[in-house]
């Protein structure tokens, strides 16, 4: 039958969606976070370096290349870094309307303060009349970090491409951010919340300003996939042949059979096994695992085609099962059946520095990675009894190579992770009756009403702050030097591996930790305790010199996380920053008397030298890496040193 006009219309019209975040008063607050952070982490990476005005109070000036200059308030903190006020910057000119004609003349700033300035080229400038209402030599407040790309391009070294990628980049950070405010919940609400549920309130990364860019997500994507949407998801399953697959676990979940025994109910079990069946397959000749359906539908089928047209991969149907998508987006709790394991699938986006898929030969390692992890905390009654450390082990594995591209080592590595799944140990079941569990990123959170997620929890607690502090080191810092010095191994504790552990009174307690295959580093100087290493284990673990060993340490946990959390603390718990450091160092200095007998550890594993490499994550992004293929995973970048606040003679403040 022919269409009519207007049946074809209606066919050929879709439905646009507009987000119901993208309001300017939402976007206009988003940008002025992400613009404040933009110049305290670049300043921080010596990307760019502001000149302070003296006398003003922190008051600090960055020429742009136009010759228009931001002016803004920072205090300066640990580790050199900066804590810039949201509300304090302006900008102090505009570019010519001439645009090509050069910069315009120089114009004078008016601080908030009302104090004293010089104009853009550093000479006496007067202050605008009151009256002015506005001239063109009054600054104004300024709240775009995309339009500073554009005006500082030069200042931050960018290149063209590198600067077109990255106001995408963050043009998407900004739309995550708006959504997360227009659904934001005050901090008593966030404390009623179970570990799952708060991932999904989570303002992400707190040192890499892109920190949710999630290239190759559309927008209806990112509706419905990422964290911050706290959405649950059915995950779809496939069939992977033997032939082109390979499954590892220990354990309980040795076989694929014990795997599935615990993730599938017998009913679906026999079901994948009929559509298999009906195809003329022998279920005995295949792995089952879960798919992300974006994954899916933009990765495998197109690039695994010529495996599904031989049966080699067979579509499934959703286990059934309420998944919340977490932090990483790839990794997904069960929160409809919370005793079953948590799934970390491949998903080829870029975010946050590199392309979230799964390796192959890390993937299947992942298994023996746990067994030796844990391994060593089962033989150590410190570790075992004393810290009740929780190591949520990656116990079962299914990796499936692409025929080509993991043969080829000059490809992108994007394409050599492409398919596959990690089972994890789910938290739930590790807790004690009255213990709840967060991400140590959750103590970062502010909410809408300014206060911090942290000073919530230690008003709950009904201890003093620096009590609750006390407590919170206590039950980080042990297990993880413990692993260092004993073991000469490591973990990356940012705030998203690393979990607090709360007693019913929202106190913290232990510590758990995830991702091991990751980010487990180990120690390139000879260590007895690494003779029972399996040699699958030692192929794929990084190694590093013990001068740098300590790093994953200070960066991850006290770069990445305490830079933070000590000015939050002073700011709302009255804590100063100098307290809370000298805190975290009697806590060290607590654990060395513990155990002289490891005095060379401590010497060789030097958590206290006076200064520690710069770690640079933003750097990567603008000047090391860009947005180029390459064939392996990119690193941090290193910038000069820092002081380091854990050495006697540091000070908190430069």
């Amino acid at each position: 039958m022919p269409i009519s006009p207007t049946s074809r219309d209606a066919a050929e019209s879709p439905q646009l969606f507009s987000p119901p975040e993208l309001n300017r008063q939402i976007w206009d607050r988003a940008a002025a976070r992400l613009l404040a952070k933009m110049l305290g982490e670049f300043a921080y990476e010596k990307i760019i370096e502001p000149v302070p005005e003296p006398g003003t109070g922190g008051r600090h000036r960055l020429t742009l290349d136009d010759g228009g200059a931001l002016a803004f308030t920072a205090r300066r903190g640990v580790y050199g870094s900066w804590r810039v006020d949201p509300e304090s910057i302006e900008i102090t000119a505009q570019p010519s309307a001439a645009g090509a004609e050069g910069p315009p003349a120089p114009q004078a700033d008016v601080p908030s303060d009302g104090s004293a300035v010089t104009s853009a080229n550093g000479s006496p400038a007067a202050q605008p009349d009151a009256r002015s209402n506005g001239s063109s030599a009054a600054s104004r407040p300024f709240r775009d970090p995309l339009t500073f790309l554009t005006r500082a391009r030069d200042l931050l070294g960018l290149d063209g491409t590198t600067l077109g990628h990255l106001i995408r980049e963050l043009t998407l950070t900004l739309s995550a951010d708006a959504r997360l405010d227009h659904s934001a919940l005050t901090a008593d609400r966030l404390a009623a919340l179970d570990y799952a549920e708060l991932e999904g309130h989570q303002t992400g990364h707190p040192w890499l300003v892109a920190s949710k860019g999630r290239l190759g997500f559309s927008a209806a994507d990112a509706a419905r996939f990422t964290p911050e949407t706290r959405s649950p998801l059915r995950l779809p399953w496939i069939a992977v042949s033997t032939r082109i697959a390979q499954f590892r676990g220990v354990g309980r979940v040795s076989t694929p059979d014990r795997l599935y025994a615990g993730e599938l109910d017998p009913d679906l079990w026999d079901a994948f096994a009929d559509v298999l069946r009906a195809r003329g397959h022998d279920p005995r000749d295949y792995f089952y695992l879960p798919v992300h359906p974006w994954q899916w539908d933009e990765w495998i089928v197109p690039l695994f085609a010529p495996a599904i047209a031989d049966g080699d991969i067979v579509a499934l149907h959703t286990d059934g099962d309420a998944r919340l998508p977490q932090q990483s987006i790839r990794t997904f709790a069960n929160v409809e059946r919370p005793e079953r394991h948590t799934v970390k699938l491949p998903l080829s986006i870029l975010n946050t520095l590199v392309w979230r898929g799964l390796p192959t030969a890390r993937t299947l390692a992942a298994p023996a990675v746990t067994a030796w992890v844990q391994g060593l905390c089962e033989g150590d009654p410190f570790l075992r009894d004393t810290c009740r450390v929780i190591l949520l082990g990656e116990v079962a594995s299914v990796a499936v190579e692409h025929p080509l591209y993991d043969h080829l080592p000059e490809a992108p590595y994007q394409y050599k992770e492409l398919l596959g799944a990690i089972w994890r140990e789910p938290l739930p079941p590790r807790l004690a009756p009255g213990e709840r569990a967060r991400t140590l990123a959750s103590l970062l959170h502010t909410d809408p009403t300014g206060r911090a997620f942290t000073a919530e929890l230690v008003e709950r607690s009904g201890l003093a702050p620096e009590t609750w502090l006390k407590r919170l080191f206590a039950a980080l810092l042990p297990p993880l030097l413990h692993f260092l010095y004993r073991y000469g191994t490591v973990f990356s504790p940012h705030g998203e591996n690393a979990i607090v552990v709360f007693d019913e009174n929202d106190v913290p307690v232990r510590l758990a930790i995830k991702d091991f295959v990751d980010d487990v580093n180990v120690s390139a100087h000879p260590l007895p305790e690494h003779d029972t290493m399996p040699d699958e284990v030692r192929a794929v673990l990084l190694t590093e010199e013990p001068s740098f060993l300590t790093q994953f340490i200070h960066s991850g946990l006290f770069v990445g996380v305490f830079r933070y959390l000590s000015p939050l603390c002073e700011e709302q718990l009255g804590v100063s920053e100098d307290t809370f450091w000298s805190l975290v160092r009697a806590e060290i200095v607590r654990h060395h008397a513990r155990f002289p007998e490891l005095k060379e550890r401590f010497e060789l594993f030097d958590m206290l030298t006076p200064e520690i490499e710069r770690l640079c994550l933003n750097r990567n992004r603008l000047h090391v890496d860009g947005y180029r293929d390459r064939a392996s995973r990119p690193h941090a970048a290193i910038h000069g040193t820092v002081p380091n606040p854990l050495h006697p003679s540091a000070h908190v403040r430069e």
